[in-house]
């Protein structure tokens, strides 16, 4: 876990340094929107990004589909017309785009 940790802390570095936007999303979220069901076991995950994509993914490497189906609900996010994207950035942004909605 510790190392893990130090891994995703190197990678986020990484990224803040060369402005690359970071956006992370909770294993039940990724399950949810790759197999409908947020308690969905890693071979479900796999099975649906199987279907959903026209290939067939290696059993031994369900570390690989997991970074596969967080790709998906990372697209799903970001083209799904009823994400209000700007909303879940800050409250600036959120003020700015529903000012009729804060009241002074």
């Amino acid at each position: 876990m510790l190392k893990l940790g130090r891994a995703q802390g190197a990678a986020i570095t990484a990224a803040l340094d060369k402005n690359v936007p970071i956006t992370e999303y909770a294993p039940r979220k990724v399950k949810l929107a790759i197999t409908g069901k947020g308690a969905a076991s890693k071979e479900q995950v796999k099975e649906m990004l199987e279907r959903t994509m026209d290939v067939k993914l290696d059993i031994k490497y369900l570390d690989a589909s997991d970074a596969l189906a967080i790709a998906m609900c990372h697209f799903y996010q970001l083209t799904n017309p009823m994400t209000d994207t700007s909303a879940s950035k800050d409250w600036k942004s959120f003020i700015a785009a529903h000012s009729d909605r804060v009241k002074k």
